[in-house]
């Protein structure tokens, strides 16, 4: 994410989000964990933290900040992470980058007895005018690139991914949506106005 809201700590809002949603003592999977922004909120919280990142540079990043960080790509190699290997295991901002998410999902809620998962919401009412008025693919301060430069191939909306629950038959214990700022909608709020005013989604699951 580009200029990403920011709590006045420093650290990034949607970063605080997932990290309420976990319990201080856990054994965590961040998957996608770039540079290990996340991993280090979260060690400082009393986790344990463990990371899988892509990149060669978020790998080395993260290393750098004495975390626990391996090279690897999420499509491919969750299968290799045994069954309840972990408490929570996380996907921020990553969803809508991955080839399989469906498939991404069922690993995560293998490996981990919950699974945490924040994503840019497409269904946002910016995006929904930027592509009535303007007929192009929008660009935000949360989907920056040029749909040529994206790393994103699978947008969804806050709708969309509940039905991907659904499908998959994870049970949502928790979920927030953020506003442009940072801050947490009304918790009351139909689905629909999630949908419309939520730049992001964090959302907490678990087997059904």
């Amino acid at each position: 994410m580009a200029e990403a809201a920011r709590a006045p700590g420093g650290a990034r809002v949607d970063h605080l989000a997932v990290a309420d949603m976990i319990e201080p003592g856990s054994r965590v999977l961040d998957v996608g964990c770039g540079d290990g922004e996340l991993l280090r909120l979260l060690e400082l919280r009393g986790i344990d933290g463990r990371g899988i990142e892509l990149s060669r540079e978020g790998v080395n990043d993260s290393v750098a900040k004495g975390l626990a960080v391996v090279q690897g790509d999420a499509d491919t190699d969750l299968v290799n992470y045994p069954d309840d290997g972990f408490d929570y295991v996380v996907l921020s901002q990553t969803l809508q980058a991955t080839r399989e998410p469906r498939v991404v999902l069922e690993h995560m809620l293998r490996i981990g007895r919950h699974a945490v998962v924040s994503f840019p919401n497409f269904g946002h009412w910016r995006i929904r005018l930027q592509i009535l008025f303007d007929g192009r693919m929008p660009t935000t301060a949360n989907l920056p690139e040029t749909w040529y430069d994206t790393p994103n191939i699978h947008f969804c909306t806050i709708k969309d991914f509940r039905d991907l629950c659904d499908v998959v038959g994870a049970k949502m214990e928790k979920a927030v949506a953020l506003n442009p700022w940072g801050s947490p909608l009304r918790f009351n709020a139909p689905w629909w106005f999630w949908n419309m005013f939520g730049e992001q989604g964090v959302f907490l699951l678990s087997r059904r």
